[in-house]
């Protein structure tokens, strides 16, 4: 009996031990209960789960029928949404009795909870779409979506319209109430409801015309799509202004403008469109610029005809919002569609250039001035290449100043224009200095200066290039003229745009944004903006490269003086030569040595060259120069450095220093005529020679009294008089009369 008892309860003992702790064991009756117990309460949670669906989606089709059985001339009221209210009021319960489940992401809230949410939404988006149907219906009668003329409509068909469109606005006066959330919305997906729903049949429209397979669909043809809705706009603003906005202005929304909004809602279907096309169009940097442009050109003529965001409903939830970023904005506002774009107008701007400087003819002189040039300051000849660089310049600017952020606009300077001027003042720049190299002007006036000679000499195949001929005589002066030339048309380009006001208000935000001010100072082509925030910047944004241009005309004009004055006092130096082997011989006729022909003649030619081609200034600047340069070198070697000579010489002196003068004026005569003083012009240069040649030709009673006045008792206004009276001219001074006097071997002094 013992024995047995302890096997019963053996067993027992083992039918109570969990199957967990040795594997192979079926499971205890206690844990067939504890799993029944565990199934039978997911049974009734997840009968719970069905029946809070089931309830939400009865109160859904509720809120519906509710909407459906409202009659024709019934107006929408907060009893009307009853059944909506009672689904919201469900789903907000049901989300607050339901606690949160802990993942790895954090808070989440639960799968019930979220498609409660989606439930509501669509309810509420269900409604609006029954009231919108209505709208639509009645709109038909109007001929919506074209141009809709109102006034001969019947009664009936008005009364449909007015009464579904103020339902539409009175259910979004109730939602606001009802869905503060929608204001978390952006911008582009608010708006009033009956316009969203006019938009609709608008939409359908331009998805069959632009986004499907018709051959209005076109990548290369963006001006398509946009004209388009511009179009759209245009046409219906009348029935905007007019009925619409009476309809608005009997509800709480008549601060919006009903042509705006009804813009505005236009705009997500060219911003759809834009970033549909966006990936096909990045590998075409010349369609991605054409629809930038036209982006650009729809966002000003929507701006041009009155277009204001702050009268739309998005100003309402953000009264903030008062400027339009533009339909643009959807692919300058993303960094790498913007980066793409500036990189390819980058390289079709440097395209352009290349080309341009490399054209056959870009370096000839135009031989009109066009009519572009304004003033007489701008109306001078000037290379192809400069006035192609000038309209490829304002081309860029054309591109970039509809842009409205002055951060882009900034880039695009410094990144695409400024370098095309640095690039062109650079060409000149190196065109003068392999004009230095091979000029022998400039070389001997270097000691120690290299000859550049090109070519070879070795066998009959060497090639010799004669470098004194490209850089000699008025040709050598024309190459100058060029760069002369080209220089200042794109200097004086600078300051007109410097002036214009879109560089101007450009200059003055680079001023006053510390962000903006950074890069104008890290790029050497612009000047220092070190201004107050309150202060007016006094440069222009092209002054530091008009400054280049400026010291690069300095140079070229430096460079004409050293080349016409270098090459005619080579040709004096034969005549100084030949006059001095025939200085003893004395005869009563005077007669100008032929020597002195071919300087005079290269004078001539070049000033008369220099004054049909350059600018009035640079041609008179240039002009005094070479003039005051040959006439004090005459000076010196014809006359002081000389020796003495006799009066007969003095004569033969003045005689030649009469024709240069005379040269000058038969030279710029033409080019002159209109001229206030135009010899007193020509003769300043050469007054200090002409005075002097006149003292030293002087005989009998002038030659005593000149030097009587001279080296005498007399004070200096007697003197002066003295000066006018027998020579003309007062330039000399006392001490310089006399070391010219002396000159002559019969000064007794």
């Amino acid at each position: 009996m013992r024995h047995s008892l302890v096997d019963e309860l053996s067993y027992l003992t083992q039918e109570l031990t969990s199957s967990l702790s040795d594997e192979g064991r079926k499971p205890t009756l206690l844990e067939d209960i504890e799993t029944l117990h565990r199934n039978l309460k997911e049974l009734q949670s997840l009968k719970s789960y069905v029946q809070v669906v089931e309830h939400s989606l009865r109160l859904n089709e509720a809120a519906l029928q509710q909407i459906r059985d409202l009659k024709a001339a019934e107006a929408v009221t907060a009893n009307s949404v009853t059944h909506y209210r009672t689904l919201q009021e469900f789903v907000e319960t049901v989300s607050q009795s339901c606690s949160t489940v802990e993942d790895g992401a954090g808070q989440k809230t639960l799968h019930l909870v979220q498609f409660l949410g989606k439930v509501r939404d669509r309810a509420w988006q269900a409604i609006r779409d029954l009231l919108s149907d209505k709208l639509l219906v009645a709109a038909e009668g109007l001929q919506w979506p074209r141009p809709v003329d109102y006034s001969p409509a019947s009664s009936e068909i008005r009364g449909a319209f007015e009464h579904a469109f103020l339902n539409l606005v009175r259910l979004q006066d109730i939602g606001e109430s009802l869905r503060p959330f929608d204001s978390q919305l952006g911008p582009e997906k608010r708006g009033l409801y009956p316009l969203q729903a006019l938009v609709q049949p608008v939409s359908l429209r331009f998805k069959y015309h632009f986004e499907g397979k018709r051959q209005t669909n076109r990548l290369d043809k963006p001006e398509w799509y946009f004209t388009h809705v511009a179009n759209v706009a245009h046409e219906h603003r009348s029935f905007m202004d007019s009925v619409v906005q009476s309809l608005l202005n009997s509800t709480k929304y008549k601060t919006i403008s009903a042509w705006d909004e009804f813009a505005f809602l236009l705009l997500p279907l060219l911003a759809r469109k834009l970033r549909r096309t966006m990936p096909t169009l990045l590998p075409h940097p010349s369609l991605l610029a054409h629809t930038i442009y036209q982006s650009l050109s729809f966002d000003a003529a929507l701006v041009e005809e009155g277009f204001q965001i702050s009268r739309t409903s998005a100003a309402l939830n953000e009264p903030s919002l008062t400027k339009w970023e533009g339909v643009s904005e959807v692919i300058l506002g993303k960094k790498e569609w913007f980066e793409a774009w500036l990189d390819g107008e980058k390289r079709f701007a440097e395209e352009q250039y290349h080309e341009t400087i490399s054209s056959s003819d870009a370096w000839l002189i135009a031989d009109d001035a066009g009519d572009e040039e304004r003033g007489n300051a701008r109306n001078f000849k000037t290379t192809n290449s400069a006035r192609r660089v000038k309209a490829l310049v304002e081309q860029i600017t054309d591109r970039y100043s509809p842009l409205p952020d002055f951060t882009q606009k900034t880039r695009f300077l410094i990144s695409v224009q400024l370098p095309i001027l640095e690039h062109y003042q650079g060409r000149i720049a190196s065109s003068l200095d392999a004009f230095e190299s091979l000029s022998s002007a400039f070389v001997r006036a270097v000691p120690g200066a290299l000859g550049v000679t090109l070519g070879t000499r070795d066998g009959d195949s060497g090639v010799k290039v004669d470098t004194r001929g490209l850089t000699a005589g008025v040709e050598g002066a024309q190459r100058l003229c060029k760069a002369l030339l080209s220089a200042k048309y794109i200097e004086l380009s600078m300051e007109d745009w410097g002036e214009e006001l879109f560089f101007l208000e450009l200059w003055t935000e680079i001023s006053h944004r510390a962000s903006l001010r950074q890069w104008a100072n890290a790029n050497p082509n612009l000047p220092h903006p070190d201004v107050l925030e309150a202060e007016t910047p006094q440069d222009t944004i092209f002054q530091e490269l008009v400054d280049q241009y400026r010291k690069l005309m300095d140079r070229t004009e430096t460079m004409l003086v050293q080349q016409i004055c270098g090459e005619i006092e080579g040709d004096l130096k034969a005549h100084f030569t030949s006059v001095m082997s025939h200085k003893h011989e004395h005869t009563d006729d005077i007669a100008l040595s032929q020597t002195l022909l071919a300087p005079v003649a290269l004078l001539s030619s070049h000033i008369a060259y220099l004054a049909a081609t350059l600018p009035l200034t640079n041609a008179t600047a240039i002009y005094r120069r070479v003039a005051g340069r040959l006439a004090e070198y005459i000076h010196h070697r014809g006359i002081l450095y000389r020796g003495q000579f006799a009066a007969h010489e003095g004569r033969a002196i003045c005689a030649e220093s009469e024709l240069w003068l005379e040269t000058c004026h038969v030279a710029l005569r033409a080019a002159w005529a209109g001229l206030g003083g135009g010899r007193a012009r020509i003769e300043a240069p050469w007054a200090g020679l002409v005075q002097a040649s006149r003292l030293v030709a002087l005989e009998g009673d002038a030659w005593d009294r000149v030097v009587e006045a001279t080296f005498g008792t007399a004070d200096e206004e007697e003197w002066r008089k003295v000066m006018a009276d027998l020579t003309g001219f007062s330039q000399l001074s006392r001490e310089d009369v006399a070391q010219v006097l002396k000159c002559r071997d019969d000064c007794l002094a």
